[in-house]
């Protein structure tokens, strides 16, 4: 299907030339038809018959007909916002007039480039004239030189023609993708008894089918698709450009109607400020208060000039807005010159600081308005993938970590400048030498812990343990105990030489000037192991515990272990549960414990099972 909206100055013909085209009535209200003028959008469509290049049978083509007269300005761009195509009417009888102009200022404003231009009426005046003025304005715009057809609705004079042209320009338009996120720009809502809640709009890209979940324009209501009509015609899916009709479920008193939209859930940034470049004017010349309109949505804006053709847009409510979206910017009132804006930055940074709105007019002034990853990369500096394809930023790089997208330059800066920061961190604290890696997040101002992570992933700079969360330099992996520390440490060492588990009393540390922090700075270095709180043993003394305790005649109790290992109740309980944690002992009951005959890498799995415990099981 192909979607064209009209255009023109009030009284030029255009209601009459689509009825014409399509034998149906686009005026749907009932003083249109006694009036004689449009006053809302009217729909109508048409097959045009055969392709006269082609020979194939032509699409439907659907238009949106629109008031011409002045105070229905804000319904006009309503009608034409979403539409690809325009069906262009100047009546031959009164020539260009000021809404044809204006009509022509809002298409060129939206940048539209594919129309056809009728020239009503020529069976009451000599089409000519007028059809050499109006292709003339036309090719001055974005619509460039477009033809042109001489055309009565009341004789059919030229209709035929004009039918030709329609086909032809249907099939120069481009096809825009079916898997391409939902954005439906609502034109209608109303209740069909039995049905519920139906909306209807001009579906520019991607594909609806039935029971897909739609989302509103603030992400605070979904709804599921129970229904889908084109043209009339019950469908179970339906892909873009067409006209549709959707029958929606979970809509409540009011939240849908002209100027909404329905989204793919998840694939959109709703934003209340957004940076756009002007065409037409001085930033500095435009009113505070302004219209922005796009799609068939009309909304409030408060306008901030940067630079000389560039603009802050605070909205008074979130749109669903992409980088490259064409909108109007329009004051309040009849007689308002529209201007074209393009959107360059849907989640822009605030301007909090002295010179920030300078500096942000500086990077705008380079802005394309085409969505392009790595510049968008490269000035956000990291950003979550989705949220970049959200913005409608296409992504040609493979996330850092998860989903994070980072500028390779930037990502190299942060990796030097961590191991900077570890570095200094363990000149500070010799005898806590890793840095933790959420202070380490902090310093950088990372977002996500997970990135400190991935910055650590390159051999030779850093070293990440894991289990404690701490970051180390490549050449400083632990600890640096001053001489008289490391003297203290090693009398404790060699005491528990003598005696492998007589852990040493809080009374002996003191004695030797060892305080908390030096001791956990020696279970830091590898040169003690911390069973516990206040009880601390040579490394590897599980090992050498588990082997006199194998020994034992199984299974055995605290007590036993205990004479076994010449130490203390002190010692032996919080030992064997260390024993349980690594899989060397397990619990029989509640007196007495086993030893396995073999600890697996796997945390405690046994490669030789013990023999089964014959007793009567307990419930």
């Amino acid at each position: 299907m192909r979607v064209l909206a009209t255009a023109g100055h009030v009284d030029h013909g255009k209601s009459a030339l689509v009825r014409a085209l399509t034998g149906m009535e686009p005026d749907r209200l009932e003083e249109e038809r006694r009036r004689g003028l449009t006053l809302d959008l009217g729909f109508v469509w048409t097959r045009l018959g055969q392709d006269p290049a082609g020979g194939s049978e032509a699409e439907h083509i659907a238009f949106v007909d629109v008031p011409g007269h002045e105070r229905f300005i804000a319904t006009m761009l309503a009608g034409a916002g979403p539409a690809p195509a325009v069906l262009f009417a100047v009546a031959a009888d009164q020539g260009w007039q000021p809404q044809s102009q204006e009509h022509l200022d809002i298409l060129d404003a939206l940048t539209v480039r594919h129309a056809v231009l009728a020239v009503t009426r020529c069976d009451l005046a000599d089409p000519g004239p007028t059809r050499k003025e109006a292709a003339e304005r036309l090719a001055d715009t974005s619509l460039g030189s477009v033809p042109s057809v001489a055309v009565s609705a009341r004789t059919g004079a030229g209709l035929d023609r004009l039918r030709g042209e329609l086909v032809r320009l249907g099939g120069a338009l481009p096809v825009p993708p079916a898997d391409a996120d939902v954005r439906l720009w609502l034109d209608r809502a109303f209740t069909v008894r039995g049905r519920g809640t139906v909306v209807t709009g001009t579906l520019g890209a991607g594909t609806l089918r039935v029971g897909d979940r739609l989302t509103t324009g603030d992400g605070r209501t979904t709804l599921r698709v129970r229904g889908l009509q084109c043209l009339r015609e019950e469908r179970s899916s339906v892909s873009g450009v067409a006209r549709v009709a959707v029958n929606v479920h979970g809509a409540g008193d009011g939240v849908l109607g002209r100027g909404q939209v329905l989204l793919t859930p998840d694939r959109w940034l709703p934003t209340a400020v957004t940076d756009v470049r002007t065409t037409g004017v001085s930033a500095r010349d435009l009113p505070r208060s302004m219209s922005l309109h796009i799609g068939t949505a009309a909304v409030p804006a408060t306008v901030r000039p940067l630079g000389p053709d560039t603009t802050r847009l605070t909205l008074s409510r979130q749109l669903p807005l992409r980088v490259g979206d064409r909108a109007v910017l329009r004051a309040p009132g009849r007689r308002s010159t529209p201007y074209g804006v393009t959107v360059l930055d849907v989640a822009p940074p605030r301007l909090t600081r002295r010179g920030a709105a300078r500096a942000r007019a500086a990077e705008l002034a380079v802005m394309t308005g085409r969505p392009d990853g790595a510049a968008e990369l490269g000035r956000r500096r990291l950003v979550r993938r989705r949220e970049l394809e959200a913005m409608g930023v296409p992504v040609a790089t493979s996330p850092v970590t998860g989903d994070w997208l980072a500028d390779p330059a930037h990502w190299a800066a942060l990796r030097e400048r961590l191991a900077t920061e570890v570095e200094r961190h363990a000149e500070r604290h010799p005898l806590d030498p890793g840095l933790p890696t959420e202070a380490a997040r902090h310093l950088l101002g990372l977002p996500d812990r997970s990135l400190v992570e991935a910055l650590t992933d390159t051999p030779g700079k850093l070293a990440l343990s894991r289990g404690r969360g701490r970051l180390y330099g490549a050449g400083n992996p632990g600890p640096r105990l001053p001489p008289p520390v490391r003297q203290a440490v090693e009398v404790v060492r060699s005491d528990l030489e003598q005696a492998p588990f007589r852990a040493p009393e809080a009374g002996r540390l003191t004695e030797l000037g060892l305080t908390r922090e030096t001791v956990a700075a020696a279970v830091a270095a590898g040169l003690l192991l911390r069973v516990t709180e206040g009880i601390v043993l040579l490394p590897g003394a599980e090992v050498r515990a588990a082997d006199v305790l194998r020994g034992l005649p199984q299974p055995f109790t605290l007590s036993e272990a205990r004479e076994a290992l010449r130490t203390t109740r002190r010692v032996a309980v919080p030992l064997l549960e260390l024993l349980d944690a690594r899989g060397h002992t397990e619990r029989v009951d509640d007196q007495r414990r086993r030893c396995r005959s073999e600890v697996g890498n796997g945390g405690g799995r046994e490669s030789n099972p013990p023999a089964r415990d014959t007793r009567t099981p307990r419930f």
